[in-house]
């Protein structure tokens, strides 16, 4: 997972502002919504053992670890316009979205072996 520098600046601002202090954003998925998935989104208070961190342009992003197939390769940007703003995930994985946009299907990334067969 990357991030671009529109989503990194937002991240920032967002901890900046936070009544208590954050180690992180944790980024996932879950069941729900027309398409079958959605991505979420929460404040980490902490970063524990194990969890999957990606540090990127200055911020630290946790990528739970049920959503990390589904989330391989995926781009996190922030886009903001006349009416709206949102993280928005470029994600390869991704088969389909729903019109409202509110959900999406996405197909988990093939896991490998050492010499590139899928597993």
């Amino acid at each position: 997972m990357c991030i671009t520098d529109a989503a990194a600046e937002r991240i920032r601002q967002i901890m900046s502002r936070a009544r208590e202090p954050i180690a992180a954003v944790r980024v996932g998925v879950k069941n729900g919504g027309c398409a079958g998935m959605s991505y979420t989104m929460d404040y980490a208070a902490e970063i524990a053992p194990g969890d999957e961190v990606v540090e990127d342009k200055g911020v630290k992003v946790i990528v739970d670890p049920k959503a990390v197939l589904f989330l391989l390769g995926t781009e996190m940007d922030f886009k903001a316009d006349k009416m709206s703003a949102q993280f928005v995930f470029n994600n390869p994985n991704q088969t389909s979205a729903c019109g409202c946009g509110e959900s999406v299907a996405i197909t988990p990334a093939a896991m490998r072996d050492g010499e590139g067969a899928t597993i």
